[in-house]
């Protein structure tokens, strides 16, 4: 077992470590945003109307589900200093608030999802067709929300103690028993009646549900976990403000990130079926890579949080910078994947020719997206291990919200339509009008909110630095 604080100190063993917690958060991502690429895909071999229907439908999820799993990632620093400072019992009874809270949510977030056509009041006139389908997907996730924020608490529980791989294996069975109940009920195999885009949703709650199950029956038997003595005990209220005093701008953020493109989403499907096929899959791609940087800042946030509960604040520091360089070079790298691997991506994601043909004029830009993305999103993991949330909220908000999806709008379908058109042009040549100065200005929003939270970073190193000077 591992000592709680311990750890290595020199940068390329700090940067080792992160990898070794890293890869199996990612491998665990990549499963869980795998579900995404599933429907995406297989939607997109049954019809375009399904296909749009679920790239509506899926925005409104993410803003909902990820907002509140940024809550629930609360539980990330706060069990993690707990664990670097040995307070093993506190471990236990936080996690089982964790729980409580994640049921709280999951009933405001499925009275959200309730209500279709308040979303796509935002998408102008959208065929019925489609209309219908997107409540349909909806209501089929509101079963899957409260496993799946649920489970978000074992995630949580597995990275802040250094121990992923217990999520990773369910996630990689869960993309198995996806696909299978996908074919199932997408297409209408053995017998089942042929349900598009809603079979994708009912699947997706079967699977969270048995995941769920999974993880409470590994951490309630697994010794390494039982030294924590888990418990769900009674709700407190002391306990769920303190969840909720970080929680809350934590969700903040990530809503303020996934706003940015689901917002984008509703207002690009203006342009007709077609580009919002297109844009779902520059979406969905560019949520994939986005998985890579993600897990090593989560990674990263575990080990930092682990070293200022034990009191090591240049290991904390160490450990920080280590991360944003392992960051930079897997963002490169993925980079470099997009461009090489572009037609081999677009045929696997649809077999339009009209949805491939936006498509390709879209991804030109992902690489540039991708670089400033996972700049931005270490940089606001990295503050959160120091439980600072509320700053990198506002500085997220105004840079994704105020300059990403606002000027993406403004330029893009209101009054300022048309003036940036010579640079899209320029930039990313033959992209719809709108989508592409969307994803235009989305880039610019990224690259700000990089440069800012990552100045607020040093401040706040800093000053931790010199309030534990004697």
């Amino acid at each position: 077992m591992s000592t709680p604080g311990a750890g290595p100190t020199g940068f390329f063993p700090v940067l080792t470590g992160i990898a070794r917690q890293a890869w199996p958060v990612l491998v665990s991502q990549w499963a869980g945003i795998a579900f995404g690429v599933l429907d995406t895909a297989m939607t997109g071999h049954a019809s375009a109307a399904d296909l749009a229907a679920m790239a509506l439908s899926v925005s409104v999820y993410i803003t909902v589900f990820v907002g509140l799993m940024g809550v629930v990632h609360a539980l990330i620093p706060i069990l993690a200093q707990h664990f670097g400072g040995g307070r093993l019992d506190e471990v236990g009874r936080t996690w089982g608030q964790g729980v409580w809270m994640a049921l709280g949510l999951s009933v405001a977030g499925g009275a959200l999802m309730l209500f279709p056509d308040m979303w796509l009041a935002f998408s102008g006139d959208v065929d019925s067709g489609v209309r219908a389908r997107v409540g349909a997907y909806l209501r089929a996730l509101v079963l899957a929300l409260p496993a799946a924020l649920m489970f978000r608490t074992i995630y949580a529980l597995g990275a802040a103690v250094s121990r992923p791989k217990v999520v990773m294996a369910i996630n990689l069975a869960g993309v198995g028993l996806k696909v299978l109940f996908n074919w199932l009920l997408i297409y209408g195999n053995l017998g089942l009646p042929a349900l598009g885009a809603v079979g994708a949703g009912l699947s997706s709650a079967i699977v969270y549900w048995l995941s769920l199950g999974a993880g409470l029956w590994i951490i309630t038997r697994d010794p390494y976990f039982r030294r924590f003595s888990l418990k769900l005990g009674r709700p407190s209220w002391a306990a769920q403000k303190a969840l909720l005093r970080l929680g809350l701008p934590m969700g903040g953020s990530y809503l303020a990130e996934v706003c940015a493109f689901t917002f984008m989403a509703l207002l690009v499907a203006r342009e007709g079926t077609l580009v919002t096929g297109g844009h779902q899959i520059m979406s969905n791609l560019a949520a994939l890579s986005y998985m890579m940087p993600m897990a090593i800042g989560i990674a990263t946030a575990s080990l930092t949080a682990q070293a200022i509960g034990a009191g090591q604040l240049a290991q904390a520091h160490r450990t920080g910078m280590a991360g944003l360089a392992l960051g930079l070079a897997g963002a490169l790298l993925t980079a470099a994947i997009l461009v090489f691997g572009r037609p081999w991506i677009l045929a696997a994601y649809t077999g339009d020719a009209g949805v491939a043909a936006v498509a390709v004029t879209l991804l030109q830009l992902i690489p540039f997206f991708h670089v400033v993305d996972s700049m931005q999103c270490i940089n606001s993991y990295l503050l959160r291990a120091y439980k600072v949330a509320f700053v990198p909220m506002l500085l997220q908000t105004l840079a994704l919200v105020g300059v990403g999806l606002a000027g993406g709008w403004w330029y893009g379908f209101g009054p300022g339509r048309g003036r940036l058109d010579a640079l899209r042009e320029a930039l990313i040549p033959g992209s719809p009008a709108g989508a592409g100065i969307m994803w235009l200005m989305a880039t610019l929003g990224l690259a700000l909110s990089a440069v800012l939270l990552h100045a607020w970073y040093w401040k706040v190193m800093r000053a931790q630095q010199r309030a534990a000077t004697p």
